[in-house]
Order: C-alpha cells, then sequence, then structure tokens
C-alpha cells in the first residue's frame, strides 16, 4: 500500500458530464491505499482462504427481479463483446451480453480462464464482493473523495492524472479505447482488454491504473453532489466528505426492483473519446450493487498505521 498525504483539494469537473459538477473544495485526512487493484492472483488468494462465492457464480433469484424469465435465474455476468459496425451509442445492450457461466475465473464466459492473466485486475466483482475481500484483508473500499484525491497523485485542477493532455507526445499513460468505440480499436496501448497492474507509469503518489483498466468499487452511494452530506467540518470545506443516501441513489428510469447504486471511478479499457470519456479523476458512474461486468474492479484503503 502506498501512503496518501492528507489535505485539500478540488474535487470534480465543470467541463465534462454534469454528474461531476461543481468543482467544490473538500479535505480528506490521510490514508494508505492499494498500489494496484486487486488482482487475480490476490483474489484467487481470498477465494482458497475463505470460500467466497461470488455473485456472479450464484443463480439469482426470480422473486427478487420480478418479470425475469425462469430461464434467465442462471449464474453468469456481463460480457463486453465489440460490434461490427458503428451502432446506437445509447443502446448499451448492443455491446453488454449477460453471458451464462461467465465470473472472475472464467473472464469472457465458461470456456474463459484467467491463465495467463493472474497480474491483470480482477473483474466480475459485484460490491458485496469487493466488501467481503476488504473485509477479510482487514481494509475497507475508498470514499469518493478518497478515490479522486489518490488518483490526482499531488497534482491539482487537471483534466487528468497526469496533466491536461490525453495523450502528451502520442504517449499511452493508460488502458483507454483508441478509435471509435465500439467497434473499432486501434490498440495503440497494446490490449484489447485487461492489462497487468503497473503496466503504465506510476501517478505522483506511486499508485498505478487509478484511469482506465478497470472502473473501480468506491463506498459512497451515488448522488448528485449538491445531495451530497458532510461527515464533518466547516460549512466551506467539508471534511472527508461522504456521498448520498442509498435511496437517492435509484436509478428513476427502474421503477422495479429498487438497487442501490454505488460510485464507481476511474474508467476502463471501454472509455473512449468518442465514448464515455470518464478516464478522468473527477468522471464517475452509477453501478446498481448486484451488477458485475468485465471491466469493474476494486481497490482498497485503510488508515491503519501498519499498512505495507
Amino acid at each position: 500500500m502506498r501512503l496518501v498525504p492528507g489535505g485539500v483539494f478540488s474535487m470534480g469537473s465543470d467541463r465534462f458530464y454534469p454528474e461531476e459538477a461543481p468543482v467544490r473544495e473538500v479535505s480528506v485526512d490521510s490514508f494508505w491505499i492499494d498500489e494496484t487493484p486487486v488482482t487475480n492472483r490476490q483474489f484467487a488468494d481470498f477465494v482458497a482462504a475463505t470460500g467466497h462465492i461470488t455473485m456472479a457464480e450464484t443463480p439469482p433469484n426470480v422473486e427478487d427481479y420480478p418479470g425475469m424469465p425462469a430461464s434467465m435465474a442462471v449464474a453468469g455476468s456481463l460480457v463486453f463483446e465489440p460490434t461490427a459496425g458503428p451502432v446506437d451509442l445509447a443502446d448499451v445492450s448492443q455491446w453488454w451480453h449477460f453471458r451464462f457461466g461467465a465470473d472472475w475465473r472464467h473472464p469472457l464466459g465458461p470456456d474463459s480462464s484467467t491463465e495467463g492473466l493472474e497480474d491483470h485486475p480482477v473483474v466480475h466483482i459485484a460490491w458485496a464482493d469487493a466488501v467481503a475481500y476488504a473485509e477479510w484483508a482487514g481494509k475497507r473500499l475508498p470514499t469518493e473523495a478518497e478515490w479522486e484525491f489518490a488518483t490526482r497523485g499531488g497534482l491539482h485542477g487537471t483534466d487528468f492524472a497526469w496533466g491536461d493532455e490525453l495523450a502528451p507526445a502520442g504517449a499511452m499513460l493508460a488502458n483507454y479505447w483508441q478509435g471509435l468505440f465500439p467497434f473499432s480499436n486501434q490498440l495503440l496501448d497494446g490490449w484489447a482488454r485487461t492489462s497487468p497492474v503497473r503496466h503504465y507509469p506510476a501517478n505522483g503518489y506511486g499508485l498505478y491504473d487509478m484511469i482506465g483498466n478497470v472502473w473501480e468499487w468506491t463506498s459512497d452511494w451515488f448522488a448528485p453532489h449538491k445531495l451530497h452530506r458532510k461527515a464533518k467540518g466547516s460549512c466551506c470545506i467539508p471534511s472527508n466528505p461522504r456521498g448520498g443516501l442509498e435511496r437517492e441513489s435509484y436509478d428513476v428510469s427502474v421503477p422495479t426492483p429498487r438497487i442501490g447504486r454505488k460510485v464507481l471511478k476511474g474508467g476502463s479499457h471501454l472509455c473512449a473519446p468518442n465514448y464515455c470519456q470518464r478516464y478522468r479523476p473527477a468522471a464517475r458512474h452509477a453501478q446498481p450493487i448486484d451488477t458485475s461486468t468485465s471491466h469493474v474492479g476494486f481497490r482498497c484503503v485503510t488508515r491503519g498505521t501498519n499498512a505495507a
């Protein structure tokens, strides 16, 4: 783990997506954070020690999902597949497919494995799976403010974790999609899906893959920033701010079932200049806690003094 010194920073952005605004000054206390996302190797150690069964490995209960056909009550997870050509970018079903038998051990489906991917971030992790790992490791998931502060690596007000240019002098500094999503990936960074942790340069705090590769879970319920509650501190600069309430996180376009959504941060290998420009510290995404995909992982934090 790496120690991130506490401090005040400008959280959010007014230049990209509305859910990131407004920019506001907040402070966080010092904390330790994992140097990389949790890898397949690390998660395998956790499963071997605890026998944990992930949500993607557990068939859903039809009673929990009104209207779901009984034929869909099979364990699985969402897997990305590129399309043959341009599609309606508002229709995510064009590239996301629920695949029976997809889980952290089988990232592309039952006939796939993590052989050769031991040092890649673990994926197909629902929120409860990330929490279970964190508790086993004596850690916890970061708050959104902690995560964003750590990602900036000591820089202030820049669009990206390394400055204001996505690819300065053509350098690929993170695993994201180059080309037109979701059908034409130029692979300038060399990776169609996840990449090994530490493949790209660390940020100013010595942290890897805070941008791109996989989205990362945080502990905060998703809510517009104006709804954020202040944990403590003055009215001007909230200290260690937290997200909204679970009921504020529900997707109003989905009346049933009511599934809480947590904040994801960092973007993934599927973020592209023409779609989801969320390979930035301020970017955020609402993810239902029961949903796992082939591009979501996590890392942990602690305020303990014995982190290593």
